[in-house]
């Protein structure tokens, strides 16, 4: 490891113990509220959103699809981003047009006990992939998977993370996303400078490397225009951070994190375009950058990934422990118990971690697939405001969205071929565009049928 990226880390980990805070209170750990008991204020919520999303999967999976799609890779996978706008939507409605403290006290309104079971089922799927998402990519930065450079390298930064997590809890993760973000756009602007200045930049090339309107990156970006509705109301990052301020800075923080973000992501893709342009045959997009640019900014590169891995690990972590103690009530809610959620989390992420898919992307297909199953009570339920969808029709888009998510890991991990031969369609991300119309389908059919079905149960009734 080059003596400037152990140093970067050393300063980033002694820096993110410095500002974690040293006394937990139940307020701080599971709300964000400081000492005093005053609301994060609209920088902190912004640089903290920014953080927490941008995570090193993230960064990776932009590079990545930049590199083997072109600019329509990272145009898709940077559309995801815009969740930040329609979780703004679904905030505002949920807190301050129909009063409610939680995602789960919504869906305990309206759909039941079965409506939270649903949720909290998909978001602590996703809790668990976010942990190990971001585990694998340190990993593969100080060694091959499964060898043990990569073996240290996960265990150590997942007991970093945990250790400071466990200090402050939510409180803990928004002071240190704030040093964390900082840092993080410090070295992508080093490396969007270093980028563009080099000989291989080429803007014209940029923007024409995906001619072929086919091209599975411009199919993508189709799934993202279909999942960015629901994606945000089952990350339970970003909702914890929308029932933390007043209506003003809570609605300005999200616009802000997803301008910046999108840039954020933008920049990183192009990284990948500009490897992806100038690649050779066999070579991974890793070892282009390296012989394009050199080892200064491959130094940046992997800097960039730890600093975005270490700050998702403490605000999943957090979001774990509120998940399980304050929305899911699985024990009393307190600092200990937070704290025992929390390393169950981790343990269970690394086990996925050894036991689990290597594709990054599929995480983020499989968890956009699953959310799906929202899109029919955001629109409905939240800002149609519809009071009268029964419970199984809510069911039903779950069913819908779950067994379509099954359904695409075991197509893009080539167990099945059930969508190729029913459609015709070949690469992995036509199938998903095909799975994701199709539970969209039956999850708004769902309810429309529950609410013509309760209307006439109404209508016939009769009277007393």
């Amino acid at each position: 490891m080059p003596l400037t990226l152990a140093v970067a880390i050393g300063a980033l980990a002694i820096g993110t113990l410095l500002m974690s805070p040293r006394r937990a209170t139940v307020e701080g750990f599971f709300h964000g509220r400081s000492e005093t008991g005053a609301q994060p204020k609209l920088i902190t919520l912004v640089l903290s959103q920014v953080t927490t999303w941008i995570f090193a999967r993230s960064l990776m999976n932009a590079a990545i699809l930049g590199y083997y799609y072109g600019v329509a890779g990272t145009l898709a996978y940077a559309a995801y981003y815009l969740s930040f706008f329609t979780g703004a939507a679904i905030v505002d409605q949920l807190r301050f047009r129909h009063g409610f403290e939680s995602v789960q006290s919504f869906l305990l309104s309206r759909y039941g006990r079965t409506g939270t079971t649903c949720y909290n089922f998909v978001v602590a799927v996703r809790l668990l992939s976010e942990v190990f998402a971001n585990l694998i990519v340190i990993g593969l930065i100080f060694g091959d998977a499964g060898g043990s450079y990569y073996i240290i390298a996960v265990l150590a930064m997942a007991t970093f993370g945990l250790v400071y997590s466990l200090m402050g809890g939510l409180r803990a993760s928004l002071r240190t996303d704030v040093l964390q973000m900082g840092a993080l756009l410090i070295v992508l602007a080093l490396m969007t400078v270093q980028t563009v200045m080099g000989p291989f930049f080429d803007a014209t090339a940029i923007f024409g490397s995906s001619p072929n309107l086919a091209s599975p990156g411009w199919i993508l970006l189709l799934v993202a225009a279909l999942q960015v509705w629901s994606y945000p109301l089952h990350d339970p990052v970003m909702m914890d951070r929308g029932f933390l301020a007043d209506r003003r800075t809570t609605r300005l923080s999200f616009i802000h994190a997803g301008w910046i973000s999108i840039l954020c992501i933008l920049a990183f893709g192009m990284l990948g375009i500009v490897a992806g342009l100038n690649k050779e045959d066999g070579d991974a997009m890793v070892a282009t950058l390296t012989r394009l640019f050199g080892e200064p900014l491959m130094t940046l590169f992997n800097l960039a990934l730890i600093v975005s891995a270490i700050s998702t690990l403490d605000s999943t972590l957090s979001a774990a422990a509120k998940l399980a103690i304050s929305n899911m009530r699985l024990a009393a809610e307190n600092v200990r118990n937070g704290r025992i959620a929390m390393i169950v989390f981790m343990l269970g992420g690394l086990g996925f971690l050894f036991l689990g898919s290597k594709d990054l992307f599929s995480a983020v297909a499989v968890s956009g697939t699953a959310s799906l199953y929202l899109t029919p009570a955001i629109v409905i339920s939240i800002w149609l405001g519809r009071t009268d969808v029964p419970a199984w029709s809510h069911t039903t888009s779950f069913c819908a969205a779950m067994v379509g998510a099954a359904l695409y890991f075991l197509e893009s991990s080539g167990y099945t071929n059930i969508v190729g031969l029913w459609t015709g369609v070949e690469h992995k991300y036509a199938k998903l565009l095909v799975i994701c119309v199709a539970v969209l389908m039956v999850g708004f059919s769902a309810y429309a049928v529950g609410i013509l079905t309760n209307r006439r149960s109404v209508g016939t009734a009769p009277s007393l």
